[in-house]
């Protein structure tokens, strides 16, 4: 199940509770402001993003619509790093993020092909 980038600031909510914003960023091991900014609906670099995800203990896969194959454990991939600027909209990112994964399937299934499988 694929989770709208928006529970990410609700989830963080629920995990803090009644601990300051401070204790919370110390053990996701990211600044209170960001930590801050991030539970207030901002997008966070695709670093925060992954210790955001470790602290919350949710699988990033989920917030990216990714399902994970356990056969792809040894595949190479492709990974690009995005930091939010204020002309890039949610949309936008989105659909990078979608053009980013068909690139990345497409040559893994030409890769295959020229293996024979």
């Amino acid at each position: 199940m694929t989770l709208p980038i928006e529970e990410l600031g609700r989830l963080i909510t629920r995990k803090r509770g009644s601990r300051g914003i401070r204790v919370a960023a110390a053990e996701a091991e990211v600044s209170p402001a960001t930590l801050s900014r991030v539970e207030n609906g901002n997008l966070p670099d695709l670093a925060t993003f992954a210790k955001i995800c470790r602290w919350l203990d949710v699988d990033p896969a989920r917030f990216l619509g990714v399902q994970r194959n356990p056969s792809e454990a040894s595949v190479e991939r492709a990974v690009a790093h995005f930091r939010k600027k204020a002309t890039v909209s949610k949309e936008t990112a989105a659909s990078l993020g979608a053009l980013i994964l068909a690139a990345q399937r497409a040559r893994q299934a030409r890769a295959e092909l020229e293996r024979g499988e």
